[in-house]
């Protein structure tokens, strides 16, 4: 009798996760890798939030709180949906989490039954999938073309439903093409899903404050409030704030989805971290100055990269909208050999001789659901990115 649960064969460890560790082992080892897998910004979290976290302490701000955050964050969490998205959420209507991940894995398994479809469009965050398969749902996979800027198109989506829907993921800007939804976009969405109430919206908006050259960001349940008691919109401090490290996420939805959330949570981890909450707490009321400066950063590193990856035979790479990460496509040179004999087959071959020839990190298109690309996240110095996209051109000049 085996000790391992059957339920894990159905998921897999985390590919973008498996990458890093890769690269980290590499350096321990001495390798001047350059390690462009993780999703995180490299900005420090700014000092007020550090001090808030610190004050905190120093209260004697301890101790349990309740399980679904405290209330002066979840009514600073209703406030910001109010003023930066409106929407209307009473504190109820919140829950905040160890991350915006653990908040959506709890709402697949407080929804889902066997057999129970939640329509993921292509490429996808990693995880998406996993989380589906774990609380016994069917992931079906909607590819998003290039052509299309790898956004879901009305169309494909109207074909993907089934009676046995139950969600919508819908993350935008996306991890990990930078894809991002205009109030356009979302509208045709919109109104296929006003045709199908029986299918409930996650929106995944966690890259909200990472949008460049002047789009604006909207989230569905703003655009067409007809959907906001069938959404659950899940948001976070990690990546606006560059506070990955402090595990604060959270959601607004209708309020017995919420409650169900939280009681998965009141047996799994209990409350978040009440250091964290404070700091979460500092992030969301405090001075957002910092961020206009943040995007004009990314945005300057975005154009350098893609800049640089088109200038390489057989790589082509779009120009996205949002987030830290460039998706490029490498079908170019599938079927070419490595110095040292080895097939390119696809992503992962690709990646793997980056890896060990050039000594950088990317991660496989096929972990995102979408063969033939690539992922490279440039949320690193410019004198890091250009010494990459080097190496990589170097790397693609040696195939044959």
């Amino acid at each position: 009798m085996s000790l391992i649960a059957s339920r894990l064969s159905r998921v897999k460890p985390s590919p973008t996760l498996a990458v890093t560790a890769k690269a980290a082992e590499l350096k321990a080892a001495g390798k001047d890798v350059i390690g462009l897998g993780a999703g995180e910004p490299d900005f420090d979290t700014p000092d007020h939030i550090k001090n808030a976290a610190i004050e905190a302490i120093r209260r004697g701000e301890t101790k349990y709180t309740p399980v679904a955050g405290t209330m002066a964050l979840r009514k600073a969490v209703c406030d910001k949906f109010k003023r930066e998205n409106g929407l209307e959420y009473t504190p109820a209507q919140i829950v905040v989490g160890a991350g915006a991940k653990q908040i959506i894995f709890n709402a697949m398994l407080a929804t889902l039954n066997a057999g129970d479809e939640v329509i993921i469009p292509a490429p996808y965050w990693v995880s998406y999938p996993d989380m589906v398969l774990f609380a016994e749902g069917t992931p079906v996979i909607v590819e998003c073309l290039e052509k299309d800027g790898f956004r879901l198109k009305a169309q494909a989506l109207e074909k993907s439903i089934t009676p046995k829907t139950k969600w919508l993921i819908l993350n935008g800007p996306s991890n990990p093409t930078g894809a991002a939804y205009s109030e356009k976009d979302l509208r045709v969405i919109a109104d296929v899903l006003l045709k199908h109430p029986h299918v409930s919206i996650l929106s995944d908006d966690i890259y909200e404050h990472l949008l460049y050259d002047g789009f604006t960001f909207a989230t569905i349940a703003q655009v067409e409030p007809g959907l906001h008691e069938r959404t659950l919109t899940v948001n976070g401090v990690s990546k606006a704030y560059a506070m990955t490290g402090w595990r604060i996420g959270y959601a607004g939805g209708p309020k017995a989805l919420i409650a169900a959330i939280s009681d998965i949570q009141s047996h799994s981890t209990s409350n978040p971290c009440s250091i964290s909450q404070a700091a979460a707490l500092a992030a969301l009321t405090g001075p957002q100055d910092f961020l206009p400066e943040w995007r004009k950063s990314f945005a300057h590193r975005r154009n350098l990269v893609v800049e640089g990856l088109n200038a390489i035979p057989g790589l082509r790479c779009l120009k996205p909208e949002g987030a830290f990460y460039v998706f490029p496509g490498m079908q170019g040179l599938i079927g070419k050999k490595t110095p040292g004999g080895k097939l390119i087959g696809g992503s992962m071959d690709f990646c793997d001789y980056l890896l060990e020839h050039a000594l950088v990190a990317a991660v496989a298109g096929s972990a995102f659901g979408m063969e033939g690309y690539f992922r490279i996240s440039y949320a690193t110095s410019e004198k890091l990115l250009t010494e990459a996209v080097a190496r990589i051109g170097k790397a693609c000049a040696e195939l044959r």
